[in-house]
């Protein structure tokens, strides 16, 4: 039987979530269907982290600020994909005491799906059970870099970890766990300050086929990992 660790706290999961496209193309449907799939997946796993006795927040990469080179039709889409995502997804923010926050640029945005995404955050802005985050026209380099010139704007003469972390689009907590579907073993830019000492997990599972199961199994791995954090 596996030993358990106090040392391995989950209070902030992260999701890298992978692999729509190949889910959909598997099964010869157009990519929007593995997104669609992928949406369904996300309430999924939001509500088991609702009622996870631990965990107190969960961040999604939801669109990368790379997203934008994929095809226009898919990228329209995607961003229809949201805003109905929010709209019907508000229901199941307040049945499970959710509060929904963005981060990432999301002023390149229409005015429309702008208005959805601070309505949503609005609404559920008291709810404590959990918090999901979804990262949007987000970009570890492009978060840093903000948090750095917001510094200086302000008359920083010198920059300490503390502050910098203050400093961030939505200052929040470090990661402890982050995850990543589809097999793919790489970071991509998905909350470099964050991670610092976070630990990793990669799934050859596509993200519509993640499973709050997989997801408590992978937790149950994560608890016999002794987290150091450059200690002995």
């Amino acid at each position: 039987m596996s030993e358990t660790h106090e040392n391995a706290p989950l209070k902030h999961l992260a999701l890298i979530m992978d692999g729509n496209g190949r889910w959909a193309k598997a099964r010869g449907l157009p990519r929007t269907k593995g997104h669609e799939k992928g949406a369904d997946t996300i309430r999924d796993i939001t509500v088991y982290c609702a009622n996870h006795p631990q965990i107190e927040s969960v961040t999604y990469y939801a669109f990368s600020t790379e997203n934008w080179k994929r095809p226009k039709l898919e990228v329209e889409f995607l961003m229809k994909l949201l805003d109905r995502y929010l709209q019907s997804e508000l229901e199941t923010y307040m049945h499970h005491n959710v509060r929904f926050m963005a981060i990432g640029n999301i002023e390149v945005f229409s005015k429309a799906l702008q208005k959805r995404i601070d309505e949503t955050q609005q609404k559920t802005q008291h709810n404590t059970a959990l918090t999901q985050i979804l990262a949007l026209n987000y970009g570890g380099r492009a978060e840093i870099l903000y948090a750095v010139n917001r510094l200086i704007a302000n008359g920083k003469q010198e920059i300490s970890e503390e502050a910098l972390s203050k400093a961030l689009q939505t200052p929040y907590s470090d990661i402890d766990l982050l995850i990543r579907t589809s097999g793919e073993e790489r970071i991509s830019n998905f909350l470099l300050w964050q991670i610092s000492y976070a630990e990793l997990f990669f799934t050859p599972t596509t993200w519509p086929d993640f499973t709050a199961k997989e997801l408590d199994e992978i937790i149950t791995q994560y608890k016999t990992r002794q987290r150091r954090f450059g200690g002995i």
